[in-house]
């Protein structure tokens, strides 16, 4: 920047007496240059199911354009052109990787004990079990983890919510209903009627077991529960966990009985024709708190979970009622089970395109507003245009991939471009909202220049690998 015209500051954006120094930046007392903004400022589309982002919240949360501004990166031309010693807010995470790991170990545990328990209960035939439970768990977490592609969550967190489902949410539930059932004969009554109890309890306290882990996430890990997308794939694992363990249980004493014939029965029933209904259940909760994530304060949170919860309480409760209602029209009516099943696969075929169709429309509003986010670091010159379209788009990503790979370490340092461009989408959308304050700031500055660096490295790998072919 030296040699050129000192500029007067943009209006809107951070000052450096405002912000940390960093790296390359004059230190104080020493005379400031400022670059001057890119030439052309793109506006880029809002995304449906995220916070509307006003000039006002870019303009108070102004961002320091860089000593030199990005006009031209050469990869995003060729396939269409360190990170720090120490990332802010270290500590805080480290802390809560030991309380995720701590939370894992106790649901591994608590699965050793009820695997225990199966095989006390079902001898060798727990495996078999398992298997046949196992169908559509499968299939759920392989489209869950698609979704979740474009920005992934951590493993660790994604194994939580599935064993959260699988052991934790299906104790907590059996034992709310233990203790009801004590009160109940304590203060005199013989128990909660079957109807009240499939209709109202079993809603009411599966889905608030099993969606109270999206609370403590969004509340002790904001960063990785940023919208919408986020809930649907923790909730989703949550309900495949908890429904995993339910058929496992309900196969098991249809085995038990002897009935073979029953059993297949209840598995084409639960697993094949139904599969997607604890699913369902659990989406709502988490796909409410994520609307809140990205903008709103803390305590908006926990309020923004009610409305989830009490969705899902409401669907999982229609849907037995429905039950309840087709098989007394079969027993009255009909003496076969041709409504209650046909009902039962329509009301299914319902809830399960509903969730799918959610999921795709979340996920491509995720990739929108990853792209509406990096917008503004375009418009400061940290980014060009360009590489805003291609790490915005699946089939930018996919060449910077395919170009980086002829390059020595190219392909790991597009990775790690493609990973930053995810983060920072979340961070910028925290400091635009206000979210973090200063704290916030460091490590979007650290981000960025994290990004900086995998793109100088990249580069530099590419003209050398250029020099190279050249000479020869």
């Amino acid at each position: 920047m030296q040699g050129q015209p000192q500029m007067q500051p943009v209006p809107g954006r951070l000052m450096p007496q405002q912000a940390q120094p960093i790296p390359g930046q004059p230190m104080p007392g020493q005379p400031v240059m400022y670059a001057p903004p890119p030439a052309q400022v793109r506006v880029y589309a809002q995304p449906r199911f995220a916070p509307t982002v006003t000039q006002e919240m870019r303009i108070r949360a102004g961002m320091q354009a860089p000593q030199q501004v990005v006009t031209d990166t050469p990869w995003t031309g060729a396939v269409r052109k360190a990170q720090p010693k120490t990332q802010p807010d270290s500590t805080g995470n480290i802390v809560r990787l030991v309380a995720a790991i701590l939370v894992l170990i106790g649901l591994v545990v608590g699965l050793a004990l009820l695997a225990l328990v199966g095989g006390l209960s079902f001898g060798v035939r727990l495996f078999a079990l398992i298997g046949l439970s196992a169908i559509p768990l499968l299939g759920i977490i392989a489209y869950v983890l698609w979704l979740d592609r474009w920005r992934p969550q951590p493993k660790l967190l994604l194994g939580i919510c599935l064993l959260w489902g699988a052991v934790a949410a299906v104790i907590l539930t059996l034992a709310f209903s233990i203790a009801g059932e004590i009160a109940l004969a304590l203060a005199g009554f013989r128990g909660v009627p079957s109807l009240i109890g499939t209709v109202i309890q079993a809603p009411i306290l599966e889905e608030s077991t099993k969606t109270v882990l999206l609370l403590v996430i969004v509340l002790a890990a904001r960063r990785y529960f940023e919208g919408p997308l986020d809930g649907l794939v923790y909730g989703s694992l949550i309900g495949a966990g908890f429904a995993f363990t339910e058929n496992i249980l309900y196969l098991g004493g249809a085995w038990n009985e002897g009935q073979v014939e029953g059993l297949m029965e209840l598995f084409v029933v639960r697993c094949l024709c139904a599969p997607l209904l604890h699913t369902t259940f659990s989406t709502a909760a988490g796909v409410s708190i994520g609307l809140a994530a990205r903008k709103w304060p803390w305590w908006s949170l926990i309020l923004m979970w009610l409305p989830g919860l009490v969705l899902g309480m409401v669907l999982h409760g229609f849907w037995n009622g429905s039950m309840v209602l087709l098989s007394v029209i079969d027993q009255e009516i009909t003496h076969n089970e041709i409504v209650s099943r046909t009902g039962m696969i329509i009301l299914s075929i319902i809830y399960s395109a509903a969730w799918i169709a959610l999921g795709l429309i979340l996920r491509r509003s995720e990739r929108m507003h990853t792209q509406n986010m990096l917008g503004d670091y375009a418009n400061s010159g940290w980014l060009t245009h360009a590489e805003v379209d291609m790490l915005g788009t699946w089939k930018g990503r996919k060449n910077g991939r395919d170009w980086a790979k002829s390059f020595p370490g190219g392909k790991e340092e597009m990775k790690t471009m493609i990973r930053t461009s995810g983060k920072l989408a979340t961070t910028r959308m925290r400091v635009l909202a206000g979210i973090g304050g200063e704290q916030e700031r460091n490590i979007e500055r650290a981000e960025l220049k994290q990004f900086s660096d995998a793109r100088d490295r990249l580069l530099a790998a590419s003209k050398q690998t250029v020099s190279r072919q050249t000479v020869r």
